[in-house]
């Protein structure tokens, strides 16, 4: 696809400068409202949505803010200014905010990044057409490890080999960890969201251009690994514990799950485990480790937020897959020589997840069904029949679903 004038606007044109930080965030979900969006206002940026839903364009474009409802006793609510919006399928408007953007946010799911690639390659070869030489960071907010690196890879196979040179001289793909619980709440205003009132967004520093303009909340660090699995292992694997187990218990939220003691100590006992193969891994501080795990405790218990199970359990076979938040930290705990008896618990519960609505809740349903248990855990999770952890496995799935037969669908 050429880029020619035509993408040029009257701003670029007369090199107007532009004083406040500019940021292009593609997904307008809670996320994107409640978490990024909201701390990028506050750090003085303008930020401009790239959705594809027409009311949230309309309201966007309309109001340029929005209410955001924190989830504690006093109820506080924050509003975020200084927004707009643009339509996915307006690549040209797309490539114009990119072109003179100091960030490119995103959260649209890991999945989706190779969709948007494409626009983002656009709006690089416009920087590259207008000269312009200010760094870009790109930063996916995307809950996985290594997202900035999948989306430059894609980013990459829309740009000409001779714009590899300029691309990788002014603009970065730094890695980042973000970590606020948002869940789906329904409110009349399309725009209002409810976060908690915890988050984190830890970036990889040293991936890092001079010259992005600071952003308020956003910690840099030199090393982000340990603190992505830290994460991923200990907040995203407790959260979808709480989903599996509480789905065979009878629950539908999490805060009910939280209230049953026998089911909490479970929960404790998984992020536990986690824990130890963190702190042997990445080597933590223990009692750090143990007071991260209560902070998180205490986070899935708010009171003023109710979470359903269906949105924290939804995709089983993502969150089962090799790398993801189960298998993976049970596969080097067991390696490390570590116990993995609640770990491997999670992973039987998650086998017999089911959500009438839920694509790979039916998939998953259906293949164990149509194949068996067995060829599913070495299929979809990767792990060998022959491995111990695939006997702890099955071992556990046959004892639920034995157990719990009134939830299994079967």
């Amino acid at each position: 696809m050429n880029v020619n004038s035509e993408l040029i606007n009257p701003r670029i044109e007369d090199n107007t400068r532009i004083q406040k930080p500019q940021a292009v965030h593609f997904g307008a979900g809670n996320i994107g409202r409640g978490f990024i969006a909201l701390l990028l206002t506050r750090s003085n940026y303008d930020v401009t949505f790239v959705t594809q839903s027409k009311t949230k364009i309309s309201q966007l474009q309309l109001r340029n803010e929005y209410p955001v409802n924190i989830a504690n006793q006093a109820n506080n609510q924050m509003i975020v200014r200084n927004v707009t919006a643009i339509s996915t399928q307006d690549k040209y408007a797309i490539a114009s905010q990119i072109a003179t953007a100091n960030l490119i946010t995103t959260a649209v799911g890991v999945a989706n990044l190779p969709n948007i690639a494409p626009k983002i390659a656009l709006g690089i070869r416009l920087r590259k057409l207008m000269n312009n030489t200010d760094p870009l960071h790109i930063i996916a907010c995307e809950n996985t490890t290594n997202s900035s690196s999948k989306l430059k890879k894609y980013v990459y196979k829309y740009l000409p080999k001779e714009m590899h040179q300029y691309t990788s001289r002014f603009i970065a793909f730094p890695n980042t960890a973000v970590d606020r619980i948002v869940p789906t709440i329904h409110h009349e205003d399309p725009l209002e969201v409810t976060v908690e009132p915890y988050y984190e967004w830890i970036i990889d520093r040293s991936a890092m251009l001079e010259g992005l303009p600071p952003i308020e909340g956003v910690q840099l660090v030199d090393s982000l690994e340990a603190f992505i699995e830290r994460k991923l292992f200990t907040v995203n694997t407790g959260h979808c514990s709480i989903a599996y187990l509480g789905y065979l218990n009878g629950y539908s939220t999490i805060q009910e799950v939280m209230t049953d003691p026998k089911l909490a100590t479970n929960i404790q006992k998984v992020m536990e485990e986690t824990g130890d193969m963190l702190v042997e891994k990445h080597d933590f501080d223990r009692k750090e480790q143990t007071q991260y795990i209560h902070k998180t405790l205490k986070r899935f218990s708010n009171p003023y937020l109710t979470d359903e199970i269906v949105r924290i359990g939804r995709s089983p076979l993502r969150k089962l897959s090799l790398n993801d938040r189960l298998v993976r930290p049970t596969m080097l705990s067991y390696d490390l020589g570590l116990n993995v008896s609640s770990l491997t618990n999670t992973i039987a519960a998650a086998l017999l997840y089911f959500h009438e609505e839920d694509p790979e809740a039916i998939e998953l349903k259906q293949a164990i069904e149509t194949h068996s248990v067995h060829e599913v855990i070495v299929k979809y999770l990767g792990i060998p029949k022959n491995h111990p952890v695939h006997q702890k496995v099955v071992k556990k799935y046959k004892k639920f679903k034995e157990t719990f037969q009134h939830a299994v669908r079967a």
